[in-house]
C-alpha cells in the first residue's frame, strides 16, 4: 500500500502539472467561465480540488503520528470554511499554491510506513460527525476524490476546445521508466 500512494502521490502531481498547463491556454474569462459544472467553473473545480485536499490533510496532521510531517506546512495556506470556497481568484497564484500542495503532498508520501496506515485517524467531518478510518483509506479517498474532478475539468476543457492529452496513469508510468 505504501508503494501505491507514493505513486498516486507522483500521479497527483503529474497530472497537475498537464492540467494547469492545458488550462493555462484559455484567457482567464474562459477559466472562470460557468459551464454549468458541479462547481461552476474550471476555476471553481480547481479550487474544489485544493479545499477538499487542505480539509483532509488538516484533518490528518491532528494525528500526532502526521502533525510533524503536515502541521506546519499546512499554515502557509489558506484554512477553507466550505468546500465551495474559492481560495484562489487568479489563476496564477492558484497554480503556485497547487505546486507547492502537490509537493507537501508528494514529501508527505514519502513518510508512510505500513505502520502509520494502518494506524486508525479520528476526525470529524464537515458536519461535526465524528469518523475512524485507517490512514491508508484517507488517502486513498483524497487521491480518488482529485481524480473524479479532474475527469470533469478534462471535460470542460474539451468543450472549450483544449485537448488535455493522456490522462491515464499508466502514461505516467511509462513516462518513469
Amino acid at each position: 500500500m505504501t508503494e501505491y500512494l507514493q505513486r498516486m502521490a507522483r500521479y497527483n502531481r503529474w497530472m497537475n502539472v498537464k492540467l494547469f498547463a492545458k488550462v493555462a491556454e484559455l484567457p482567464n474569462a474562459a477559466i472562470a467561465e460557468d459551464r454549468d459544472a458541479f462547481f461552476g467553473s474550471i476555476l471553481g473545480t480547481l479550487n474544489h480540488i485544493m479545499v477538499a485536499d487542505l480539509f483532509w490533510l488538516h484533518r490528518i496532521a491532528t494525528n500526532k503520528t502526521c502533525h510533524d510531517a503536515l502541521a506546519h506546512q499546512l499554515t502557509t495556506f489558506p484554512t477553507p470554511a466550505s468546500h465551495r470556497d474559492i481560495l484562489f481568484s487568479d489563476f496564477a497564484e492558484l497554480t503556485e499554491a497547487r505546486e507547492r500542495l502537490d509537493a507537501l503532498i508528494l514529501e508527505f508520501s514519502e513518510t508512510l510506513t505500513p505502520k502509520l496506515l494502518a494506524h486508525p485517524m479520528h476526525y470529524r467531518n464537515r458536519a461535526r460527525e465524528e469518523h475512524e478510518r485507517p490512514l491508508d483509506q484517507l488517502l486513498q479517498h483524497l487521491f480518488n476524490h482529485q481524480t473524479h474532478h479532474r475527469g470533469q475539468i478534462t471535460h470542460m476543457l474539451f468543450h472549450a476546445g483544449i485537448d488535455p492529452g493522456p490522462t491515464d496513469l499508466m502514461r505516467m508510468l511509462m513516462e518513469e521508466e
